[in-house]
């Protein structure tokens, strides 16, 4: 277990605790952007959204594997994205969900660069994983 939890900077440094504020509100704004869509995909965008945030606050086992959860939330922003410029419609809400969705990326980068190295420091990690699971 000790392989998950190594960080580069505590995370409960106050410029730390602020980043993470501002991404767990980002991520909230889009979800509930989605949330007041309706429809079956959009809900459910908004419930993973929402998942993805409670698991970047939660302590414990979770919180173990947090720079995993940054990671998984940039790619499921980074699909989201790509699905409306591919079929989404063009307006006002959408322009500015995407904004908030771009803003979010930005925020998680800087996190993971911050506290784990960024994306180095996560092939590091599944490199050490992958490698103690081996032996």
């Amino acid at each position: 277990m000790a392989v998950l939890t190594t960080q580069r900077h505590s995370g409960s440094q106050p410029f730390t605790v602020i980043m993470r504020a501002a991404i767990v509100g980002l991520t909230l704004a889009t979800a509930a952007i989605h949330a007041s869509l309706g429809g079956t995909l959009f809900l459910m965008n908004a419930i993973g959204y929402t998942a993805l945030a409670i698991a970047l606050v939660v302590p414990g086992p979770i919180g173990r594997i947090r720079w995993l959860t940054r990671w998984a939330l940039i790619g499921f922003t980074a699909v989201t994205i790509g699905g409306w410029l591919m079929f989404g419609a063009r307006f006002d809400l959408a322009y500015l969900d995407k904004g908030i969705e771009i803003a979010l990326i930005a925020l998680l980068l800087l996190e993971s660069w911050i506290v784990d190295g960024g994306p180095l420091g996560a092939v590091r990690r599944v490199r050490r994983i992958a490698g103690s699971i081996a032996h």
